[in-house]
């Protein structure tokens, strides 16, 4: 019954994102995916994780909008240096531990990282993510999280365990 549901799911969703959001395509996509699911899901092998859900939600609704301000500030903080040559910098790079064990979590995190003006993750091992950072603040790997990390971390360890 999972695989059938996680069929029907998919292809439903590919139907609707490749013929649009009338009426009757959706209904003739829910259908088409009804019978198709029950030929199909008896040679598949694979079954969609509900858990899912709740996770892309999570990670739509909060994490994208707490990325997004701290993107916004990083911007408007690299804008005031580049306008204000006499404020003083302090680059460098510094290691920054992770608790996020899984590869798609922290390749997430290393992004938002990247993508926020100011910093630039160049590498990642086991437990930390090593980053070249305009303006170093802190002297441990814990400070350095808190500044850089902490507030996107927090997020994605609720979405990738």
């Amino acid at each position: 019954m999972k695989k059938y549901i996680s069929t029907f799911l998919t292809l439903w969703a590919i139907w609707i994102a490749l013929t649009g959001f009338s009426i009757q395509e959706i209904l003739t996509g829910l259908l088409v995916s009804l019978v198709l699911s029950g030929i199909i899901s008896k040679v598949v092998d694979y079954s969609f994780d509900f858990t899912l859900i709740p996770k892309v939600f999570m990670f739509v609704f909060v994490y994208i909008p707490v990325f997004i301000i701290e993107m916004i500030k990083a911007n408007i903080d690299v804008a005031v240096r580049i306008l204000t040559p006499s404020l003083p910098l302090n680059p460098g790079f510094v290691k920054v531990p992770t608790k996020l064990k899984g590869n798609v979590g922290k390749l997430t995190l290393a992004n938002s990282i990247t993508l926020t003006p100011g910093t630039l993750s160049i590498d990642a091992d086991k437990d930390s993510i090593y980053i070249h950072w305009i303006d170093v603040k802190g002297e441990t790997p814990e400070e350095y999280q808190k500044f850089v990390s902490g507030k996107f971390e927090k997020i994605l360890g609720g979405i990738y365990k």
